[in-house]
């Protein structure tokens, strides 16, 4: 089956916000001497050291063992959020960041099988929650910029295609009383 136009949006939204993710600086610690340069990132520090460094970078050295990134608590912040729309209202989307689906697909990354998959499985309650809830919203009204500050970037291009798609539906079925 070939990609959806929306298929392919959604895939450039979030090729964009990964991009802009990865080149966040993250908190780090040395666990060697580190002496080298990429691009416009140069780095000379003693075991020991602490610094900032881009997150594409520091995953970098991570994997090679030179450095340790210091725990952000992606896990509770990820927590935080799937309990938020749990507790939220029927009706109502809790708020999350534009980038969400992004850092957690890099938490997922970082799971070992087990966790990943228990992870999974609350993240697809909390997809079909949310999912729900702007099918709903979207098929009733043009995104508010209320509602807009309240959803992952993804979510806004679904939002706007659902509202496209109904309120076309719409216009055809009811073709002189719409």
């Amino acid at each position: 089956m070939a990609d959806s136009p929306a298929d392919s949006r959604i895939e450039a939204i979030q090729d964009a916000y990964h991009v802009g993710y990865m080149n966040e600086e993250v908190r780090i610690s040395y666990k060697r001497d580190v002496k080298m340069a990429v691009g416009a990132v140069a780095v000379d520090a003693k075991e020991g050291d602490m610094s900032s460094l881009p997150r594409w970078v520091a995953k970098i050295l991570s994997e090679q063992g030179a450095i340790e990134i210091q725990s952000n608590d992606t896990a509770g912040y990820i927590s935080r959020t799937l309990n938020r729309e749990r507790i939220a209202r029927p009706h109502d989307l809790s708020g999350i960041d534009i980038d969400f689906y992004v850092r957690v697909n890099d938490h997922l990354d970082t799971l070992r099988e087990r966790e990943r998959e228990n992870l999974a499985v609350s993240l697809n309650t909390f997809v079909a929650s949310r999912l729900e809830k702007i099918v709903k919203l979207a098929a009733a009204s043009p995104l508010s910029a209320e509602l807009e500050g309240r959803l992952a970037a993804e979510e806004k291009e679904l939002y706007h295609t659902i509202h496209e798609a109904s309120m076309k539906f719409k216009r055809g079925v009811l073709k002189k009383f719409g």
